[in-house]
């Protein structure tokens, strides 16, 4: 969620990366694309830089000494660290995770720990810069959505597209990420309709890769453990051809 503590500033980026020539390489890359970017070795540098400062989006490698980048990932994702004054909580940073491995399956396993985005290395700067724009203006997307009304409701269930928070029909707040926030807002702007992967890709404004391999149904994946038990009756698979969203929505 972009710089809530200043909007007209440029994003503040922390790249975890222990290879120094690398690191040095994508902070030159984010600080020419006119981002505010500072560099970690390690997950326990990490999570000091951001006691000190508040960041809008981490670039996470997945390959680091010690506490590997997936675990890091997981950690940001229950809600560990520090919470600054009108900032949004950990658990809601964007995640860009880097790594040499360009696998599916190493893709697939740094998406369902949690992260926004995948970007095997090598890459060029222009995707790198692209990449990174895309998820800041998904974490960003609430000022597009001030217009529309503010909570959705759907099987008990309240989402605040302003507090971008989801909470359950008991009234407790379940985290999401800011990309499975997107796609969860994109199946309650079309309720009762199926929608395709690549439809889904495009509604949600995600950059996770080929619509060929598994990005969109490990976010689906994601997004039904974040819904419990019945997420299988809200959000349908339709072999074939998508998903559908069935349950009855309601703008408040």
């Amino acid at each position: 969620m972009p710089n809530l503590s200043d909007p007209d500033l440029p994003a503040r980026i922390l790249v975890v990366e222990d290879d120094a020539g690398m690191r040095t390489l994508i902070l030159r890359a984010l600080q020419g694309g006119g981002f505010r970017a500072r560099g970690v070795a390690s997950g326990e540098e990490m999570w000091t830089a951001l006691e000190a400062a508040p960041v809008d989006l981490i670039i996470l490698d997945i390959m680091l000494p010690g506490v590997s980048g997936v675990e890091l990932c997981r950690a940001i994702r229950s809600g560990r660290g520090a919470v600054h004054s009108g900032e949004p909580s950990p658990a809601e940073l964007p995640i860009i995770m880097v790594s040499a491995r360009g696998e599916e399956r190493d893709r697939v396993t740094g998406l369902e720990t949690g992260a926004d985005d995948y970007v095997p290395k090598p890459f060029g700067q222009r995707e790198l810069l692209a990449r990174v724009r895309a998820v800041l203006r998904r974490g960003g997307a609430a000022s597009a959505e001030k217009i529309r009304r503010e909570k959705i409701r759907f099987a008990g269930w309240t989402l605040d597209l302003r507090r971008r928070e989801l909470t359950d029909p008991s009234g407790a707040s379940v985290e999401i990420s800011g990309a499975e926030h997107d796609l969860l807002n994109s199946f309650l702007d079309n309720p009762q309709r199926v929608i395709a992967r690549d439809r889904l890709l495009e509604l949600s404004r995600t950059r996770l890769g080929d619509v060929s391999d598994r990005s969109i149904d490990v976010l689906v994946s994601r997004l039904r453990r974040k819904l419990g038990s019945d997420a299988d009756q809200l959000i349908r698979t339709v072999r074939g051809s998508g998903y559908i969203f069935v349950a009855e929505v309601e703008r408040l």
